[in-house]
């Protein structure tokens, strides 16, 4: 196993069948919406909201998935499984979430 948050078939993968100018062109969608995301996720846990959290939780663990940022999606499934609004587990993923970007990045321009 690698030390990377992400495995970087999937993207190679995502490339091949979609052409890289659309993957990329995803990919960077994905980077500039996760702020939403994760503002969505804080809101939630500022207002004790466990629908909305597990629903920002399923849409960071999909999108994640489609990246192969298996780290962020693992920590975001655990999210959504959980529930609860937690701060904590937002944070965590938000560290996450940033060192997949680097990643990420690194691989859409390998």
């Amino acid at each position: 196993m690698h030390d990377s948050p992400v495995d970087p078939t999937v993207f190679a993968e995502l490339s091949e069948a979609m052409g890289e100018d659309f993957a990329r062109e995803l990919l960077d969608t994905f980077l500039a919406d996760a702020s939403t995301l994760f503002a969505e996720l804080q809101r939630a846990v500022d207002a004790a909201d466990a629908a909305g959290y597990r629903r920002a939780s399923h849409t960071l663990k999909s999108n994640a998935l489609t990246f192969g940022a298996v780290a962020l999606a693992e920590q975001a499934r655990d999210m959504e499984h959980a529930g609860v609004p937690d701060g904590a587990a937002v944070a965590a993923a938000q560290a996450l979430f940033d060192a997949s970007a680097v990643a990420l990045r690194g691989a859409c321009h390998d």
